[in-house]
């Protein structure tokens, strides 16, 4: 009978204890998952993984990459006409909707600088349509941006568009919020694409016209002044 009672309360003990572990190993794995996901939030997978198993990501060079850059215009001046929670929805909503369509496209996005959007097609695997992805992404974009003026009319923001193709260094910076970032001349013809395109259009160097032109009716606009470049040639996409 003590013998029957004494096995009894072993089980009970080696339930609890096993009860126990179980649900402090299942915690211990969401809260890994969580950690997992974050990480992914903020990092291409590859770097993600690399990062995990060396404890550093090393800097690579990237030879054949499209930049995609975006730029509300007029910013400052839309703002003015929105409370700061507005302001923060309406950027949320649509860099919300910029994420999901590159995602679609094998685009990564890089970050978000003030109203600014950048993304890069190419890295940190390599992807021979590269600039024929960023400009289907980029038209779809536009797609979106015109049906939100539909919706909500003025409140809308307009958007510029710029895109160029070429090489880019890639690789993690700071050591508190560090961040994904690319660097090179590529990344700042880009932005020059931007700053000298039109409310929405979709502005291309010579470069990625070169790489998509038996893919996209593309407008040539001549050689147009860009700051610190000079004359370069540009073309904007039909849509």
């Amino acid at each position: 009978m003590l013998s029957s009672f004494l096995s009894l309360l072993l089980g009970i003990f080696a339930y609890r204890n096993y009860s126990t572990e179980k649900k402090y190993n299942n915690a211990l794995s969401r809260e890994k998952q969580r950690s997992e996901d974050l990480l992914l939030n903020i990092l291409p997978a590859e770097v993600a993984e690399e990062l995990k198993d060396n404890g550093v990501a090393a800097a690579r060079h990237f030879e054949n990459v499209t930049v995609l850059f975006t730029d509300f215009v007029n910013f400052t001046h839309a703002s003015e006409r929105m409370s700061p929670q507005q302001l923060i929805d309406e950027l949320h909503f649509c860099f919300k909707a910029f994420d999901g369509i590159i995602g679609k496209h094998n685009i990564e996005k890089i970050k978000t600088i003030g109203d600014s959007y950048l993304a890069v097609s190419g890295l940190p695997a390599a992807n021979a349509n590269h600039a024929e992805n960023v400009i289907d992404a980029a038209l779809e974009i536009n797609a979106f941006m015109n049906q939100r003026r539909q919706e909500i009319g003025e409140a809308a923001f307009e958007m510029r568009t710029g895109i160029h193709s070429g090489s880019v260094v890639a690789g993690i910076v700071g050591v508190k919020k560090f961040s994904y970032d690319i660097w090179g001349d590529t990344v700042n013809t880009a932005a020059r694409m931007e700053q000298t395109s039109e409310p929405g259009k979709i502005n291309i160097s010579q470069t990625t016209y070169e790489l998509v032109r038996n893919k996209f009716r593309c407008t040539y606009r001549g050689e147009v002044e860009a700051k610190n470049k000079g004359l370069l040639k540009m073309y904007f996409v039909e849509q």
